[in-house]
């Protein structure tokens, strides 16, 4: 009779045969970056992680480089904000001046810039909002409009020096965009990483504290996806993959394992998963309000995103769990 407890004796033989493993290599950790000086802002929503303005960034990114975490995504918090989100594409602003600085400094890091509108919008969307009939508020964002925005977003984070660009707005069409943007403008060696399947979540919550995001009036549910939908999401990928993105990500993670799962195993290009705010959130005062072994439960969930077929995890665990790796 085959005994399967056989390969279960103990931690030599289950290390010896274990079908998954995580690196610290698999990690992307995302950084809030603030305009302004001596800014070092715990965010309230999301222990233990900050916002920090450039002059207040290095013991984070020393730190970072230490751990041998390869690779960080930026989020910016800029003073000025508008209805387009103009910001975003001023070369000077803090994304990237960011982009700039580590760059120089810390060569060593892969610098990611997140490719969006909502931290930059007086009305918290991911693009130009105009009235439409129907939609929540009656206004709605425009996804064309949108795409010439995110062309500008897109060439100035590239000229400030970023490795990688990663739109997260669930417009139709990016990704095509993009390309020929950096494309006819001497950026066809910058890779394009699509928040291919984006679902509106309630599991956002903190990270629009953390990068003052939260939309003023109406939802995001006209753009990002209905949880309840799988075809959709294999759709998306699709014209992703169609229009020229090099990496496909799903976000959040945990609730959508069998998303990613499927991804995997329809498409070949890499896979990368967003353990987002709220999903670290849970753990975080679960863990302080003695609930849980935090330590467990936090590599228990990141293994099982890798089990599921991601290469890639972005996740706010990162420095936490390089440790223990």
């Amino acid at each position: 009779m085959f005994r399967p407890r056989r390969l279960r004796k103990n931690e030599m033989i289950r290390s010896m045969v274990r079908e998954n493993h995580l690196s610290v290599k698999d990690f992307i950790y995302p950084l809030f970056v603030e305009e302004g000086e001596n800014v070092r802002k715990e965010i309230a929503t999301m222990p233990g992680i900050f916002r920090y303005s450039l002059d207040q960034l290095d013991a984070e990114l020393k730190e970072i480089v230490e751990l041998g975490i390869p690779s960080i995504m930026l989020f910016g918090i800029p003073k000025h904000k508008d209805d387009v989100g103009s910001e975003s594409w001023n070369d000077e602003a803090v994304v990237q001046t960011t982009i700039r600085y580590i760059k120089k400094n810390y060569p060593q890091l892969y610098v990611i810039a997140d490719v969006c509108f909502c931290e930059y919008t007086s009305h918290g969307h991911c693009g130009i909002l105009v009235p439409s009939v129907g939609a929540k508020d009656g206004m709605d964002v425009d996804n064309d409009q949108t795409l010439n925005n995110l062309q500008k977003q897109s060439l100035s984070m590239a000229k400030a020096g970023a490795d990688l660009l990663a739109p997260s707005g669930m417009m139709d069409g990016m990704i095509a965009t993009m390309r020929d943007a950096l494309d006819l403008n001497n950026f066809s060696d910058i890779p394009i990483m699509s928040y291919a399947v984006k679902y509106a979540s309630a599991f956002y919550g903190p990270f629009r504290d953390a990068a003052d995001s939260t939309p003023s009036l109406g939802d995001r549910k006209t753009y990002q996806m209905d949880p309840a939908n799988r075809i959709e999401a294999l759709k998306e990928a699709a014209l992703d993959v169609a229009e020229g993105a090099d990496i496909l990500m799903v976000k959040p993670a945990l609730s959508y394992l069998d998303i990613i799962r499927e991804l995997k195993d329809t498409h070949d290009l890499p896979l990368a998963a967003y353990n987002v705010s709220g999903e670290y959130a849970m753990i975080i005062a679960a863990t302080q309000n003695g609930w849980i072994d935090g330590e467990k439960v936090m590599m228990e969930k990141l293994i099982s995103m890798k089990r599921a077929g991601a290469d890639i995890i972005l996740t706010y665990h990162a420095k936490e769990a390089a440790r223990l790796l």
